[in-house]
């Protein structure tokens, strides 16, 4: 942690714009604080995204007016007193307060307050490393629920009671706490032990999860909490791994629990930057082994644990997951192939399979580059010096599906219905027996570009004739 100074947050280069946004409210009359996630980040030596700003002594319509002189606004409806700037990453926003009125998550009064003191006012945050204000005139940090404190210990704290009307709060604890890497105070556990999900919609459930994939250091972490305050029973497809045993061989690491944390940190650490692969490829990880839970069993053969068929179990379990935190039909049709197909590049591997059985696999997938992240995360999941190294399974299937042109796209049907019209054939029910005839034969290997696939299809017609 750095020595508290009044250059906290350089208010220059990129956030120059954040000074003026200052100095205006200043001259206005009010008193601007930056509150939030940017000192969070700040005191963490980590980079700075957006900036929110929290005025004392102005209402909203005049921190309107002051903005207005020099930058485009747009407002968040007066009851949040939230103003956001256009163009900039930044929010400025009246104290407020909120009452719950319901069971819903909706059910609240909000109502802008700006005589309210700062205490009263982040009383309202969730933790206390997000209810830390800074003054960027005097370099003054205004700290009333020992958040600096708890960014010291690496500790999750809920700021007060008031943490508890708010259930999606238990998911962010989750994401902070794989991001930072942060023990989650034992009362904030416990608290967040006696809240239910029930009442939360999938978009705002995904919201969190999403950050857990996307920006979580260690994601094991998030997922240890969730189990250690009882949120796992949410999700049941989850909670059916803790305990689950492995054969110590393979897995040395443990219960199918621990290797899916352990998958999580690997994947973390390869991620590629790309929000939709990052995310399709991370809950393609979290979701892998799930029907293990359902498969797992001491053979008698050998006396050892077995889970045979459980990548099926896995992509049959993996929706009612999914539909839980997410209604994107596509993002649930991109993870469910690499799920149920996941262990094939290591048996492909093994058997030393051929183009045909990589042309056969890209279909099924569509996308082999996402499948080979998943094995190597798998791979790399397992606790265990020799798994540390790449996949030699997932370079052998990157490279089979490089000369192919297969790593990022399913195969293309070669022969189609046009073929046939062009040789006089009407359309008629029997063109698609014929065509997906010519696919697989396609699959095989038999003709790789048009004219040998139209030579296959005259071929393949005349002995019809016959």
């Amino acid at each position: 942690m750095p020595d508290l100074q009044p250059n906290l947050i350089r208010l220059d280069g990129d956030f120059a714009p954040v000074r003026r946004v200052v100095e205006l409210l200043r001259d206005a009359g009010g008193r601007p604080f930056l509150v939030g996630g940017c000192v969070r980040d700040a005191l963490l030596q980590v980079p700075v995204l957006d900036v929110d700003i929290e005025v004392y002594g102005l209402g909203t319509r005049q921190i309107e007016a002051a903005l207005r002189k020099e930058f485009g606004i747009i407002t968040v409806g007066a009851a949040f007193g939230v103003t956001k700037l256009k163009d900039f990453p930044v929010d400025v926003s009246v104290p407020r307060r909120e009452n719950r009125t319901g069971a819903k998550h909706t059910d609240f009064d909000v109502q802008a307050d700006p005589s309210m003191t700062p205490k009263d006012a982040a009383e309202r945050r969730d933790f206390t490393l997000n209810a830390i204000m800074w003054n960027p005139f005097t370099g003054e940090v205004v700290d009333p629920w020992g958040g600096v404190a708890d960014l010291q210990a690496r500790r999750l704290r809920h700021v007060s009671a008031k943490f508890a009307e708010d259930p999606l709060r238990v998911l962010r604890a989750m994401q902070f706490a794989a991001r930072f890497e942060f023990m989650v105070a034992p009362e904030t556990v416990a608290l967040c032990a006696s809240l239910s999900q029930a009442d939360l919609p999938p978009e705002r459930l995904m919201e969190e999860w999403t950050k857990l994939i996307l920006r979580g250091v260690k994601p094991s972490v998030g997922l240890n909490f969730l189990r250690d305050c009882g949120w796992t029973k949410f999700y049941p497809e989850l909670h059916a791994m803790i305990g689950v045993p492995q054969d110590p061989e393979w897995h040395p690491e443990g219960c199918v629990w621990t290797h899916t944390g352990l998958c999580l940190d690997a994947f973390a650490k390869a991620r590629v930057g790309n929000r939709d692969e990052d995310l399709i490829v991370g809950l393609s990880v979290l979701l892998h082994d799930v029907g293990k839970a359902t498969t797992t069993k001491k053979e008698p053969h050998d006396d050892r644990w077995h889970a045979y068929g459980h990548e099926e179990a896995s992509f049959n379990l993996a929706p009612k997951f999914l539909s839980q935190i997410t209604r994107e039909v596509k993002l649930i049709d991109s993870i469910l192939p690499l799920v149920r197909w996941h262990a094939q590049p290591w048996e492909l591997f093994r058997a030393k399979a051929g183009d045909a059985a990589v042309r056969r696999l890209a279909n099924k997938v569509v996308r082999i580059d996402r499948l080979v992240r998943v094995d190597e995360a798998d791979r790399k999941g397992r606790g265990s010096k020799s798994t540390a190294e790449p996949s030699p399974q997932g370079i052998w299937l990157t490279e089979r599906a490089a000369a192919l042109h297969l790593q990022d796209s399913a195969p293309k049907k070669i022969v189609l219905g046009r073929h046939l019209i062009a040789m006089g054939h009407k359309p008629a029910g029997w063109f698609s027996e014929v065509l997906e005839e010519a696919f697989e034969a396609q699959l095989d290997g038999a003709f790789a570009d048009e004219a040998a696939g139209v030579t296959w299809l005259k071929e393949r017609m005349n002995r019809r004739a016959v």
